[in-house]
């Protein structure tokens, strides 16, 4: 591609500069607008001037891709809300061998759930759970959050909807879904046990200094609940004073609404409930300083105030009209059916969630639209649900999606200045994917270039230009050429801190955890990400195919 003129090629390096300043620092003191700002500052300084048109900018945007991340989002949220990231936190805890073991499960666990609900989402959701985990057994978190994070990274190579870059290069190269998974499964599975392996070696004697703690603790902390994409902190059952408050509070209001009785007669009712639920909780507290635990305590309290309640209830007003007071003991007696039912409905709830997420894996591996079918998933989820849809709706990153259209517009405009072409003509006859040389070669650039600019900038620069190079030798070679770009521009995130969105979320995650606070640092994270990058990507590339 022939270079633009002199003027239009600085403007256009000036307004990708500016995009890629505040994609990776968004932050920087001069303009803290942030990432999404940045991206359609960007865009817009292309169109003012005049590198790109307004309907060349309109006609950058990937809608295809576009709709495949916002589908996967949106079925994502439905599967946090029918408890599938719960029952992942549980399987780390549950019969846990050890502190290695631990380990070994997070990077599994990690890989996997990434790979099929994105690295994101599932660095989201872990990370707290992690970090409860390891508190809880006095272990140092780094490097399960290391674990976490590299192996959400590694994982998410393995199929197109694992990470919005291989979203770009399945639409891009339109290769089936099934055709990407078996070109890169091997490679993500070994990447993944190498990388486990890696992690166990540096802190090997680090684990090994810790005390195991094989008891019930780690079941307590699996019991905790996801909720607005975190763990919320796990506390056990206490019955204090303030939870007796409570419950008299309770009590009066039950007296006030069931007994017909006014004036004296209330009065008289209800200092009898608060004297007796004085007397119980007094009772409790004797007994809780016996060998008593607080669970059976809390339970035993329970029937005794519902116990006495009732009975003065029947004393009080069966001689006066007791309309309310059958009223309301009809519908204490039907709250156990409505919660069995409500039980039932929401198990059924879950298990079509999953029924219909196990569909759209389905039909991606028939290889259906990938776009489409994610949407229909999303739609179909939101109709099952039978409530509106909004408060899950409102869960989705649009700021994501805004910046993907700032990003695809700049990232064009910059391609038309015809500085990558000239740079990739530079590079090309070294980087060749017929011979070892060649791969080697390509796999430094692109991994130079994700830590660079960011992985997804990687794949838009170099992806059409990386795949016509392929083609140059033989066709078969052009799958194998996006795979490797797919491969490597994933990996390249272990490399540092900044190498990824998944590295930040976790360090982000981990620093805001209530009571739980820690800070994962850009070197410790750099002494592990680059042996562990170079070694994996390494192995890797002999694996895809």
């Amino acid at each position: 591609m022939a270079m633009a003129p002199t003027v239009k090629m600085v403007l256009g390096s000036l307004s990708f500069a500016i995009f890629w300043i505040l994609a990776v620092f968004p932050a920087v003191p001069f303009l803290p607008i942030g990432r999404t700002a940045g991206s359609l500052l960007g865009a817009m300084l292309m169109v003012i001037f005049q590198v790109i048109t307004p309907d060349q900018a309109y006609a950058a945007i990937d809608l295809p891709i576009l709709g495949l991340l916002f589908g996967t989002m949106v079925v994502s949220v439905y599967l946090e809300r029918a408890d599938m990231f719960k029952y992942l936190g549980k399987f780390l805890s549950w019969k846990s061998r050890g502190p290695k073991d631990l380990l070994c499960r997070i990077c599994l666990i990690s890989a996997i759930s990434s790979a099929l609900f994105t690295n994101d989402t599932s660095c989201v959701v872990l990370t707290e759970f992690v970090l409860k985990i390891a508190r809880q057994h006095n272990l140092p978190p780094h490097p399960f959050l290391l674990a976490l994070a590299s192996s959400a990274n590694i994982g998410s190579s393995a199929t197109p909807i694992g990470n919005p870059q291989n979203l770009v290069i399945a639409v891009q190269s339109k290769i089936s879904f099934g055709n990407f998974v078996i070109g890169i499964l091997p490679a993500m599975l070994v990447g993944v046990l190498v990388n486990a392996l890696i992690l166990l070696a540096m802190y090997w004697k680090l684990l090994s200094s810790q005390k195991d703690e094989e008891d019930a603790t780690a079941e307590i902390v699996a019991e905790g609940e996801v909720n607005s994409h975190r763990f919320s902190p796990a506390t056990l059952s206490h019955f204090t004073s303030s939870t007796s408050q409570e419950v008299n509070s309770k009590m009066e209001t039950i007296s006030l609404q069931s007994s017909p009785i006014v004036n004296g007669q209330k009065g008289h009712v209800d200092n009898t409930l608060r004297s007796r639920a004085n007397s119980a909780d007094n009772e409790i507290h004797r007994v809780s300083s016996g060998a008593l635990d607080s669970a059976r305590i809390s339970s035993e309290s329970k029937e005794v105030l519902s116990t006495d309640v009732s009975f003065q209830l029947r004393e009080e007003t069966v001689p006066s009209k007791g309309v309310a007071s059958v009223a309301s003991s009809r519908d204490v007696l039907s709250e156990q059916p409505l919660e069995g039912k409500e039980r039932w409905k929401g198990m059924f709830w879950r298990a079509c969630v999953y029924l219909v997420t196990i569909g759209m894996l389905v039909s991606l591996l028939m290889g259906l639209s990938m776009s489409w079918t994610a949407i229909t998933t999303a739609l179909a989820l939101a109709v099952l649900d039978f409530k509106d849809a909004r408060p899950n709706l409102e869960k989705v990153s649009y700021s994501l999606l805004i910046f993907f259209c700032g990003m695809f517009i700049t990232v064009d405009g910059f391609n038309r200045t015809g500085i990558p072409s000239n740079l990739w003509d530079l590079m090309e006859p070294y980087a060749q994917i017929d011979h070892i040389g060649g791969i080697t070669v390509l796999a430094v650039v692109i991994l130079f270039l994700s830590n660079l600019a960011s992985n997804v900038p990687t794949v838009l620069l170099l992806g059409a230009r990386v795949a016509a190079s392929a083609a140059a030798i033989s066709e078969a070679d052009v799958k194998k050429a996006w795979l490797i770009l797919a491969w490597v521009s994933t990996v390249a995130g272990n490399l540092s801190l900044l190498g990824s969105a998944a590295n930040l979320i976790v360090c982000e995650q981990a620093r805001r955890a209530p009571l739980l606070g820690y800070t994962l640092s850009f070197w410790r994270h750099l002494k592990f990400g680059v042996p562990s990058t170079l070694i994996v990507t390494a192995i890797g590339l002999t694996l895809i195919r």
